[in-house]
């Protein structure tokens, strides 16, 4: 597809398997608010970007509650980032192979500080020419912000870049701002709905190859 020249990556799910970490750690945090959060409870909240941490609000939970069950929340999260295993096996050596053809930036809804500890001991930050983390843009995924953020910083139009996303959050994010979308298969998302998605692949290596046309 040579139209494209810019490749806007996501991150969690994408580049690192961090998803199911955070969600553990929310639901972890809500049970002592008296929330049960079932998987396809947060799923459906996560599609629109919306917080489950209002389902405690009904429970009797203050914002006090709230504001400290988070941070324990942040704190249980980082803890599983840096014990548990969250490679994606081949990551790097796709990126390497793209980023001979292409430009490439990565574009998430992480906080800066859990990716800079996802990334203390990685080297996948080097393939990007610039990260887009939470504070950079104005509101998150999947409104098109941190797309149209991605965009303004090269000072492209999106019809030259692809999004590459594993949620149908991300991926309503990025046909908002008016891309093309590549959507990874992941395990942890796969019930989500991505009809919107300009392709479907089972892996980045596929990506690299049946769409990208890269090997």
């Amino acid at each position: 597809m040579t139209q494209y020249t810019h490749l806007l990556f996501d991150h969690d799910g994408i580049l690192v398997d961090t998803e199911p970490l955070y969600f553990e750690a929310t639901r972890k945090c809500l049970a002592p608010l008296g929330v049960e959060l079932a998987l396809d409870h947060y799923l459906a909240l996560m599609v629109d970007g919306a917080s489950p941490w209002e389902m405690a609000r009904p429970l009797g939970a203050t914002d006090k509650d709230i504001e400290h069950w988070r941070a324990q929340r942040n704190v249980f999260y980082q803890e599983l980032l840096v014990s548990e295993p969250i490679e994606i096996e081949g990551v790097e050596a796709v990126l390497a192979t793209l980023r001979k053809r292409y430009r490439i930036a990565i574009v998430t809804t992480a906080k800066p500080e859990d990716f800079a500890l996802i990334h203390r001991n990685r080297n996948i930050v080097p393939f990007a020419d610039f990260v887009l983390t939470r504070e950079t843009y104005q509101r998150s995924k999947p409104h098109p912000d941190p797309y149209l953020a991605a965009l303004a910083r090269y000072g492209i139009g999106p019809g030259t870049a692809l999004a590459i996303e594993d949620s149908q959050r991300g991926l309503r994010a990025a046909v908002a701002a008016g891309l093309d979308c590549a959507a990874v298969h992941h395990p942890f998302t796969a019930t989500q709905d991505f009809s919107l998605a300009t392709y479907r692949v089972a892996s980045l290596s596929e990506l690299a190859e049946k769409v990208l046309g890269q090997s």
